[in-house]
């Protein structure tokens, strides 16, 4: 399979992560039209941006969450145009893949927050990786840590929430050999899901530490109860044995990316949730197979649950590829998966409230040839601080409208990837508008609804994000290296290279600043890649850049700067993965800076910039994928040797872990 892997990506990466999705057949064999065939059927570019230059977008700042405020504080030169804020660096060199270590720039330095396996409760075990059990990863901090936020929870900014998403196992590397296989499969699933943790700080710009014992701390995992909302709720579609009722899923898998709210809750996209069931692929429906059910079962946990045979339980799949919010405040409450917001694989959701109060999240679904969607909340945003006003927030993801973007060209003639744009609705006042299909199944089959409408296939749309101090949203699309094979589309204005195994960025002008708006303009800000390969483009910046490929996750600074980080360098260009700034206005618009690099082996996720702060934050997954128990390729963060004699809590092996950056 090493031979296999695309763009020489690790396979056991592939394997692990997302079940081989790029060996098996694409999901996606709609034909849709080419985007130049179907620009007749939009509006037109000059239209869009004379609508869209009125002003400013009609964002309400003083509603986004306390994290988000931290970031959104627009700070302006003579000119008008963001200055560099204050966290200043010189762009660190290029790490080669082979580097097993952290690297930050000049004056700062690295600290670990939390690792996998770190207790979080009382009477937890301290981690002892030779001696595992499902009871006592319930109560330590997950593996493969993705989505992250540091949500500030005092006025002094001494105390937070570390809520972290914990995506997916590589039990190779995790276990050692001979551990009972059913404890085995059940440690995994406790490790799934996702850690909230109380942290502390002696004062502002200092390095935060984790509450072993915080009231607020928790995991939630494969064995946690969720309610289900929104239209689908209750529908035959999800209703199984165990659950006749269709509103009570036990866990949560294969989170990824994800968004925290106004109203302080996290939101966590369910991705590569197909490849823990077992089907035949030969007998698996079309509505399985437009979801990958039925072409793998990579960890066998049937032979443990029968839920995970979904020959058994057909609709047990259905009850997977959600958004899911969770409240880091109160750690009795039960998480919820909406139903509103669509089923596909979730990369994750990020919100912003319109200038009418409406709620729209912007959401991408992780797949070759797949899509970007929007949702828009059925009720306005209170801004209160009355339990009343929250009470109601939580509720405003479980009504609303889904909707998908067609992007159209304007041709390449003036030497730039951008054009306009529609949102396609999925529904409209909460029904289906999708001919042969109803509300339910536009909500449980979204991906097929959307085939219906024809929208544009995008090179694997992963994070989707507002940026709060310029109102526009950005789309990482990390790369599709099937792009213009035979049989499958090539290239379109908004995925322009052919093999693209280097991945774009996407900016989108919201029509008028507003959120809900039908039609919006967007250009391509990054075509990534070394500078020095042809069909690279850095939003018009044309001095020296920081090499980049696969862009993954996006996050804001407080001036409104992009910060990018990768997902598959190793493979592409031959270095690790790391953290970018770019900014995307005034004279250095589209100039790729690197920041850090993560150790061999390993992602770049969940960036967290607090910059005013003088804090950057990481999560750093899968160090050292490609090791085994006997013979580990990163000795990430511990440093333990292999003949060493590790601390109590230490590990001469890779842990996925969360980082701080500070100036030091």
């Amino acid at each position: 399979m090493a031979d296999l892997a695309h763009g020489n990506r690790s396979p056991v990466t592939c394997h692990l992560r997302c079940g081989d999705a790029c060996f098996q057949d694409v999901p996606n064999t709609t034909e849709t039209s080419y985007f130049r065939d179907i620009a007749a059927t939009a509006l037109s570019r000059r239209s869009i941006l004379g609508a869209a230059a009125v002003g400013t977008a009609t964002v309400a700042l003083s509603s986004q969450p306390a994290a988000a405020l931290f970031r959104s504080t627009a700070v302006t030169g003579k000119s008008g145009t963001p200055t560099a804020g204050s966290l200043s660096f010189t762009p660190i060199a290029p790490v080669a893949k082979t580097v097993d270590a952290f690297t930050v720039p000049t004056g700062y330095r690295w600290d670990p927050i939390i690792r996998w396996g770190d207790p979080i409760f009382d009477g937890a075990p301290v981690f002892d990786a030779a001696n595992q059990s499902a009871a006592a990863q319930g109560q330590q901090f997950g593996y493969n840590c993705d989505y992250l936020d540091i949500i500030v929870t005092d006025r002094k900014g001494t105390r937070a929430l570390l809520v972290a998403n914990h995506e997916y196992t590589n039990e190779g590397i995790m276990f050692p050999p001979g551990m009972d296989a059913a404890e085995l499969i059940r440690t995994a699933w406790a490790a799934h899901g996702l850690s909230v943790v109380e942290l502390r700080r002696k004062s502002t710009g200092s390095t935060w530490s984790y509450v072993p014992n915080g009231s607020r701390n928790r995991r939630i995992t494969l064995d946690t109860p969720f309610t289900v909302d929104g239209p689908a709720a209750g529908s035959e579609l999800l209703k199984t044995a165990a659950d006749p009722t269709g509103r009570r899923i036990l866990g949560t898998m294969n989170n990824c990316a994800g968004g925290t709210t106004p109203w302080g809750t996290v939101l966590s996209g369910e991705e590569n949730f197909n490849q823990y069931f077992y089907r035949d692929a030969l007998s698996a429906t079309p509505q399985e197979k437009r979801y990958g059910i039925g072409a793998q079962d990579t960890r066998n946990w049937r032979s443990v649950d029968e839920r995970w045979d979904a020959t058994k339980h057909p609709n047990e799949p259905n009850r997977f590829g959600w958004i899911v919010e969770i409240d880091p405040e109160d750690p009795k409450s039960t998480p919820v998966k909406h139903t509103a917001m669509g089923r596909f694989k979730h990369e994750g959701a990020n919100v912003i409230i319109n200038g009418d109060g409406k709620v729209v999240a912007y959401m991408g679904d992780d797949e070759r040839f797949d899509y970007v969607y929007r949702f828009v909340s059925r009720d306005a945003y209170r801004g209160g601080g009355k339990k009343s006003d929250r009470a109601h927030n939580l509720t405003l993801l479980a009504n609303g409208d889904l909707s998908v973007a067609r992007f159209t060209g304007d041709g390449l003639e003036d030497g730039v990837s951008d054009g306009t744009g529609e949102w396609i609705p999925l529904t409209a006042n909460g029904v289906s508008v999708v001919p042969g299909f109803t509300t339910e199944q536009v909500l449980v089959f979204t991906r097929l609804a959307a085939d219906a409408v024809q929208p544009t296939k995008m090179d694997r749309p992963e994070d989707v994000e507002p940026n709060y101090v310029n109102g526009f949203i950005y789309v990482a699309c990390t790369n599709n290296a099937d792009r213009g094979k035979v049989g499958k589309e090539g290239t379109t204005e908004p995925n322009p290279r052919n093999l693209n195994k280097d991945g774009h960025v996407v900016e989108i002008q919201p029509n008028g600043g507003d959120h809900t708006s039908s039609t919006f303009s967007w250009n391509l800000i990054l075509i990534c890649g070394d500078s020095a390969s042809a069909g690279t483009y850095f939003g018009g910046w044309t001095g020296p850049v920081s090499p980049i490929s696969c862009p993954d996750n996006v996050a804001f600074d407080s001036v409104g700067n992009l910060w990018v980080s990768t997902d598959g360098q190793p493979g592409t260009i031959g270095l690790n993965d790391g953290l970018f700034k770019v900014p995307v206005a005034g004279p250095e618009r589209g100039h790729v800076q690197q920041f850090l690099a993560v150790p061999t082996e390993a992602e770049t996720c969940g960036p967290v910039i607090h910059d005013q702060d003088g804090s950057v934050f990481v999560s750093v997954q899968h160090p050292g994928e490609n090791g085994s128990w006997a013979a580990q390729t990163s000795r990430f963060p511990d440093y333990v040797s292999a003949t060493g004699t590790a601390a109590p809590g230490d590990f001469a092996g890779p842990r996925p872990t969360v980082v701080q950056v500070t100036r030091g």
